[in-house]
This record gives C-alpha cells, sequence and structure tokens, in this order.
C-alpha cells in the first residue's frame, strides 16, 4: 500500500515474491531519479512479509505535487515490508491442515456408521452384491428393464450417447438413494438409462471378464474351430465367479433381445460387440497391441450372442 502526502493511497498485491521485488526496485528506481532537494534524506528499509504477500509500501512522498511540504521535506520515508515470517505462517496453515486431515475418520468407518451409504458405482461386483445379498445388482437389473419396455425398437440402442450431465446425475442418485425410479421423467430419454448401464460397467475396479480370465478368453477366441471355440468359451463362463456368471448372463440374454431387434434398432450382434467389447473385458496392464486386444474383445461379446443358448445353457442343452 502507498500512501502519499497528498491522500492518495496505492495497493499492490500479489502471491509471487519476485514479482513484489520487481516492484520494489521499480519505485525505489524512481524515488532515486527525483532531485537531490525531493529525494529522501531518510531512507529506512524494512523487511517484513505479509500474510498476503503483498508488498506495503508506507510513503510520504508525494508524486503528484511538484515540490513536497515543508514538514516532509526531509522526512521523506519509503520502507518496504518483507521478510520471511509469512512462510512460517504457511507452514503452521500446511502442519494443522495435516494434522485435520489425518484425523479425518476413513470412508469405511462413515459407511460402517451409516453417514455415507456404499457406493454402486465405482464399487467391486462382488461387494454390491454382497451388499444387497444378491448375485446381481439391482441397479443392472433396473436399467434392463428399463430399456426392454422402452427401447428395444430404439434406433442405435445403447450405441447413442445420452446427455452425459444427465446421466452423471443419474449415478448421484443411484449412489446417494435407496430407491430409483427409472421411469421418472427425468430419466424419460432412454440413451441416459443406457449411458449409465455402461458407465457402471465402465466403473467395475475390475471388469464383469476378470482380469485373470482375460488372456484365457482372447485364446479361446483364436480357435479356428467354431464347435471347440464355443466349448471353450463355455469352460471358461462356468469358472467365472457367482456374482460375475449372473451378471453377465442376465446382461448377455437382454443383449441377445436387442440384436433380435435389429431390423428396427440397426443394433446387430457385431454392433453390440463393438460397444461392449472394452467396456466388459480388457487387459490389467495394456502391453500389447491396443487395436488387435480390441478386435477380440469385439469378438469375444459377439460369439457369446451369437451363441448365447451353447454358451450359458445347461449341460443338455
Amino acid at each position: 500500500q502507498i500512501t502519499t502526502v497528498s491522500g492518495n493511497e496505492f495497493l499492490l498485491q500479489s502471491d509471487i515474491d519476485f514479482l513484489i521485488l520487481d516492484w520494489f526496485h521499480a519505485i525505489k528506481n524512481a524515488i532515486d531519479r527525483l532531485p537531490k532537494e525531493r529525494s529522501c534524506t531518510s531512507r529506512n528499509l524494512e523487511f517484513k512479509l505479509r500474510r498476503s504477500s503483498s508488498i506495503e509500501l508506507l510513503n510520504s512522498l508525494d508524486t503528484e505535487s511538484k515540490e513536497p511540504k515543508p514538514e516532509h521535506r526531509k522526512s521523506l520515508i519509503f520502507r518496504l515490508n518483507y521478510s520471511a515470517s509469512d512462510t512460517n505462517d504457511r507452514n503452521r496453515v500446511k502442519s494443522r491442515l495435516k494434522k485435520f486431515i489425518s484425523r479425518r475418520p476413513s470412508l469405511k468407518t462413515l459407511q460402517e456408521k451409516g453417514l455415507i451409504k456404499d457406493q454402486i458405482f465405482g464399487s467391486h461386483l462382488h461387494m454390491v452384491c454382497e451388499h444387497e445379498k444378491s448375485t446381481v445388482p439391482q441397479f443392472v437389473r433396473l436399467c434392463i428393464k428399463a430399456v426392454e419396455r422402452r427401447g428395444l425398437d430404439v434406433d442405435g440402442i445403447y450405441r447413442v450417447s445420452g446427455n452425459l450431465a444427465t446421466i452423471q446425475k443419474l449415478r448421484f442418485v443411484v449412489n446417494q438413494e435407496e430407491k430409483l425410479n427409472l421411469d421418472d421423467s427425468q430419466w424419460e430419454d432412454i440413451h441416459v438409462v443406457t449411458g449409465a448401464l455402461k458407465m457402471f460397467f465402465r466403473e467395475l475396479p475390475e471388469p464383469l471378464f476378470p482380469y485373470c480370465f482375460f488372456e484365457q478368453f482372447v485364446e479361446a477366441i483364436k480357435i479356428q474351430d467354431n464347435a471347440t471355440r464355443i466349448k471353450s468359451i463355455r469352460s471358461l463362463v462356468k469358472k467365472l465367479p457367482r456374482p460375475n456368471y449372473d451378471t453377465m448372463k442376465i446382461l448377455f440374454e437382454h443383449l441377445k433381445k436387442i440384436a433380435a431387434k435389429e431390423s428396427v434398432n440397426l443394433m446387430s450382434t457385431q454392433s453390440l460387440g463393438i460397444v461392449f467389447g472394452p467396456t466388459l473385458l480388457r487387459p490389467e496392464k495394456e502391453t500389447g497391441n491396443m487395436a488387435v486386444h480390441m478386435l477380440y474383445q469385439n469378438q469375444i461379446v459377439e460369439l457369446m450372442l451369437s451363441e448365447y443358448s451353447k454358451i450359458f445353457g445347461s449341460e443338455e442343452d
């Protein structure tokens, strides 16, 4: 803050130390260039850092008048307040914040006390199922029912993207509220429902096809003989954890219904494979050719849809 003898006040403020010093040197040089009769007979430089990291220039200098007032002629004082005390203040604030954060209860503790509801999006599949005492997440069932009621005939179902802001809103509601009504008018766009369902599977910490099965499924889809390929895929599917198997079965049964309406919705098994391949299975670490992996991912989903009854049917089928 610069205060002149005429009463004018100016505030220069910055969080950047070198900029503050630049200001100081520029003002000091301007004062030094004044005629000797106007320059300071005493010039005190005091270094004291203010909390705002701002420069405070308390000055009796009147740069507007041609001559300084007599009472200020020999007592013109220019002071810069700048020191390391602000660094200490900041360190104290950081220390207090660290202590506060370290004392905060963990997410698990808050969930156990019922203060925070268990998340649906972003949680492991088996954890969601355990919480709901089911083998298929309720949200997945609700989305599938809504799509089969309102979306089987919709052009580009699952391919067309819904409004992302509305999808995120639905995601928030699912994570925070116990009951969900997908027939509510705010979810009338079926693409919002399908977008949220795809987001649920994308955000699983481990995909619906567990990481440890990825290479095995890729090797199975490479088999040339179709009957042997189907048998191998079926064998792998049967080995999946119960929540993964049951969720996969109900999802693929639903997607098979979508493909059955291809003449109306223009979504073939190949189209659905392209949409869901990378969403449902992926390697834990991408080490090979991503384009090749994506091709196999799509082919696996496409085959499982085309041969649904053979892969998910009973041994007698």
